[in-house]
């Protein structure tokens, strides 16, 4: 599974995994200055580079059975934990989804896809 570095807005700002909990918060200091956040960004790139998603260490690759929503779901969850209601959650990972695809229609109709069954999943109590 593919994973890129994203920028979270809201108190707690910075840069995350798409792909799992990992993140890179803006430390306060840096927070107004453009060569301070300049250097914030090449240092978030190299730990992003760095690091081993949870969701990798957990299981065993020979035994991983590929879920083709998961990606989708855990960028939703972090947004929702961080105050987002499921809705908009899933709209606004819609709308990254589409920016980071480049308006590729296949990558855009498969989010769609994983969105409703993402919502439908918590319309059933099941997440």
């Amino acid at each position: 599974m593919e994973r890129s570095l994203i920028w979270i807005e809201g108190d707690a700002a910075g840069w995350s995994c798409s792909n799992c909990g990992w993140r890179f918060v803006v430390p306060t200091l840096l927070s107004g200055e453009e060569e301070a956040m300049a250097a914030y960004d090449r240092l978030a790139a190299a730990k992003f580079r760095e690091h081993q998603c949870e969701a990798e260490l957990s299981v065993p690759a020979a035994n991983k059975k590929p879920d083709t929503g998961t990606a989708f779901a855990n960028r939703a969850r972090l947004l929702i934990m961080r105050g987002f209601k499921p809705k908009d959650a899933v709209e606004l990972v819609l709308h990254e989804v589409a920016t980071e695809s480049g308006g590729n229609a296949k990558l855009i109709e498969k989010a769609r896809a994983d969105a409703e069954e993402f919502l439908s999943k918590i319309r059933q109590g099941l997440i």
